[in-house]
């Protein structure tokens, strides 16, 4: 694919999460946390589209790769029929979609980026596999780590960051973003090269 070509590739961008404010500060609500900076990035509001999702559509950057970052509007379980919608409106392969999602099995501060595989629990996750029919989508794996203790990890989740996390919340966030942004420029493999360095 020539850098021409792979410029006007349009590339999905889906941030799982709850939607209503009372779930905006959740751990599970870190995919909507960084497609909310991408959209700042990007330069634009999400409006309402028919697919169940907010939306901004713009460029990376000038000359930057083409993007649709979405926050779905039914709660995480349900993740996948919006997706599905958004795939088929705008016409991409699973392998044009990036999900940017909270991750147990992942410690808080350090991001994943993967190309399928499994949903490991994630209620999210499972619903977009099940709706796409496959598992070969891109995924940002957002760590927030294990709960304390015998804390349910479905309690764990929909709890806000703790005071201590929140002090590098805005980094981690910035560097999910960077992410997805590099796994569109570079590949998956320079990515991980990157941000699974540290």
């Amino acid at each position: 694919m020539t850098t021409a070509e792979a410029r006007d590739q349009l590339y999905l961008i889906a941030g799982l999460g709850n939607p209503g404010p009372g779930y905006a500060g959740n751990r599970h609500n870190a995919g909507f946390m960084v497609v909310d900076l991408l959209a700042s990035r990007v330069g634009g509001k999400f409006k309402s589209h028919k697919a169940r999702a907010d939306v901004v559509e713009g460029r990376l950057g000038v000359g930057g790769p083409r993007v649709v970052l979405a926050k779905p509007k039914t709660f995480m379980n349900l993740s996948g029929g919006p997706v599905k919608a958004l795939r088929d409106f705008y016409k991409i392969e699973p392998a044009q979609i990036i999900v940017v999602h909270d991750e147990l099995d992942v410690d808080y501060g350090t991001l994943r980026l993967k190309l399928g595989g499994g949903d490991n629990g994630h209620n999210g996750l499972r619903s977009i596999t099940s709706a796409l029919g496959t598992k070969d989508y891109y995924r940002v794996r957002f760590g927030v780590g294990r709960p304390p203790g015998r804390q349910d990890p479905a309690d764990f989740v929909l709890k806000d960051f703790s005071s201590v996390e929140k002090k590098e919340l805005d980094y981690n966030v910035d560097r999910a973003a960077d992410s997805a942004e590099d796994l569109i420029r570079r590949g998956l493999v320079d990515a991980q090269n990157i941000y699974h360095a540290v």
